[in-house]
Formats: C-alpha cells, sequence, structure tokens
C-alpha cells in the first residue's frame, strides 16, 4: 500500500517510528516531514498528506502533531479527506469498519507508543463495512448550498428532522 505520512515538530519522532515500520512491511512510503524539532505549522502537513490521498498519489495516509487535533482539522480541509484523530484502539477500528477514514491523526504527547502501534496495525488491516455505513460517508460532502438551507432550517425549527436512514439500508437498528 502506498502512503502518505506527515508530522509537525511535536510529532516527528512517532511519524520517523511509523515510517519504518511501513517500509519494514513492504509499504512504499511518501514521507513529507517534518524531520526534527525545529518549530514548523502543522496545516500544511496536514493539507500535504490530504492531498496525496485525494488526488490518489497515496492510498492512505497518516499525520502526528502533538495532540492529533489541529493537523486532522488540516487534513480535513481537503476535499474527499475523512481524517480520524484516534487514541485507542476501538476508536480506530470504527474510524475504519463505520467512516472509511482514509487519513488517521496520532498524539505523540498524549498516547503512549504500544498503542499508537496498536492503532496503526488496525488502521492497515481494518476495512470499510459499507452497507448503511456507505450512505452515511457520502452525505460527509454533501454540504453544499441545498444541504445549509435543509440545516438552516432544522436550526430555525430547533431540531434535526428527516435524517433517518434509507429503511433498505437499516437492516437490524443498532442506535449508530
Amino acid at each position: 500500500m502506498k502512503i502518505a505520512l506527515g508530522a509537525d515538530h511535536a510529532g516527528f519522532e512517532y511519524k520517523d517510528r511509523i515510517v519504518k515500520i511501513l517500509r519494514d512491511r513492504g509499504h512504499d512510503v511518501l514521507d513529507f516531514g517534518t524531520h526534527d524539532a525545529t518549530a514548523v505549522d502543522y496545516p500544511q502537513y496536514g493539507y500535504a498528506v490530504g492531498e496525496a490521498v485525494a488526488t490518489g498519489q497515496a492510498e492512505r495516509g497518516i499525520v502526528v502533531c502533538g495532540s492529533s487535533l489541529g493537523i486532522a482539522m488540516a487534513a480535513n480541509k481537503v476535499p474527499g479527506i475523512r481524517c480520524a484523530p484516534v487514541n485507542e484502539p476501538y476508536s480506530a477500528e470504527l474510524a475504519r469498519r463505520h467512516n472509511d477514514a482514509n487519513v488517521i491523526a496520532f498524539s505523540e504527547r498524549l498516547t503512549g507508543w504500544e498503542m499508537i502501534e496498536r492503532m496503526l496495525e488496525i488502521f492497515l488491516e481494518t476495512p470499510f463495512d459499507g452497507g448503511r455505513h456507505a450512505h452515511r460517508v457520502e452525505q460527509l460532502f454533501e454540504f453544499g448550498d441545498d444541504q445549509r438551507s435543509r440545516t438552516l432550517k432544522d436550526l430555525e425549527k430547533g431540531e434535526v428532522r428527516d435524517a433517518q436512514t434509507p429503511t433498505d439500508l437499516v437492516g437490524v437498528p443498532t442506535g449508530d
């Protein structure tokens, strides 16, 4: 698999360790940096990884910063990106199974290395379930003028209406 990586100064050590693991496992790696503790702006790394995935230069992406939050927000600005900041294995699994996350964000300051290794494995090996989740994932990119108008009407009413999953996709209701 071809994987794009990027990190700021607060995440480069984990990123470098992840690069080594990926290469040792035979993955093709695009490493956009950074490579040392010199202060840099994390959005540029999130954008680079997001664009690499969105344009098909990479199948998946991994971003790392101190908290995982800012760099994930940057990656998610790129159309077509579904970047999930995760800090434990179950959220990493659901990000893939239910949300088809194509970029994952890790925190070097808040998450231990052993946890990162486990979440990395999950991110690489877990398939997207599709089904009712595909319908929902498609909606993540529908926020144009029509959806904004619908949402503003819901705000005026004080509640969201008509957000039910089509019955042919539901199967057994699970509450998720």
